[in-house]
């Protein structure tokens, strides 16, 4: 409690410039306020305030510990409105980033319904298919389709994503039908660019071993989207999720090959950076996105699995 105190103090002198003003809107003796910074200076053995009768002035290390010990006073308020009023209520800002095709399908629809709620919470939408640096630029979380690279950051896998080697009926008719992966080098081959993810290659199990196939192409972007749009349009095979193309499947407007050799799946995954603390807002939103990609009949029937 002292310690807290000594911090409210430290931060009231310094945003009033008086030990006065600090007093009078805690309702002490400016004398108490006084000992408090003292001993605040005496435990960390550095001065922090410039003291005269005149005015208070911060020193350089008192300006540098003003933001920590500001920081500190609020996530300790937060951390209090959370759990007051009755109940758990996430406040502040969230801000989210997932892959433009996925988040447009299965992310952005759930924002508002997650908003509705924690009506004290405000939410940012990144919808891109680039890999975003989550703490350079200032990130919460990101919703991750596919193989994760390595990294320091923590994941909790939310769903099974299972992917497939689709083309177009016309394609196949001018075309021919690969029998195994290994033909996926005489087709054309419609690829996500380099920046996106699929960096590996092509999934598939081959003499009951995962192999990654990387295919030539002269049709490359960085647009799940688009390369849907050009596999329909008869332009080559594209390896997609089933998530993604199964109306299409559905319909006949693309046909499913190679499903001998599919390969198991990998994840859908919610990624956030480690922390001492992890923010309520964030944890109730890894927990909100879990529990509705496991509703059942959320997800639209899987193909069936290679035997």
């Amino acid at each position: 409690m002292d310690r807290l105190k000594q911090l409210e103090s430290f931060v009231a002198v310094s945003t009033k410039g008086s030990l006065t003003a600090a007093a009078a809107a805690e309702g002490v003796a400016p004398a108490v306020i006084g000992r408090r910074i003292d001993a605040l200076e005496e435990r960390l053995g550095v001065k922090l305030l410039v003291r005269t009768t005149r005015r208070i002035t911060l020193t350089h290390e008192g300006s540098a510990f003003l933001e920590s010990a500001q920081r500190v006073l609020a996530e300790l308020a937060s951390a209090e409105a959370e759990v007051s009023a009755g109940g758990l209520q996430a406040r502040g800002h969230l801000r989210i980033t997932a892959p433009a095709g996925f988040g447009r399908r299965h992310v952005a629809p759930l924002v508002p319904r997650f908003v509705a709620d924690h009506p004290n919470l405000t939410v940012s939408l990144d919808l891109s298919d680039r890999l975003v640096d989550l703490v350079n630029e200032g990130f919460d979380c990101a919703v991750r389709v596919g193989d994760l690279p390595d990294s320091s950051l923590i994941s909790v896998r939310l769903a099974d994503n299972r992917r497939l080697c689709v083309a177009s009926p016309t394609y196949l008719a001018s075309h021919g039908r690969p029998q195994r992966p290994a033909d996926i080098a005489r087709h054309e081959c419609l690829t996500l660019s380099s920046e996106a993810s699929q960096t590996r290659g092509w999934a598939f199990t081959v003499d009951g071993q995962l192999s990654h196939v990387r295919p030539a192409s002269r049709f490359d972007c960085s647009d799940g989207q688009v390369l849907h749009d050009w596999c329909r349009a008869g332009l080559g095979l594209a390896w997609r999720s089933w998530w993604e193309v199964e109306a299409d499947v559905q319909a006949g407007h693309l046909v499913s090959v190679l499903d001998e050799f599919a390969a198991p799946p990998n994840g859908i995954y919610a990624v956030f950076a480690q922390r001492k603390h992890r923010p309520l807002r964030l944890s109730l939103w890894v927990d909100f996105l879990q529990a509705t990609y496991r509703e059942p009949g959320y997800w639209p029937q899987r193909p069936p699995l290679a035997a």
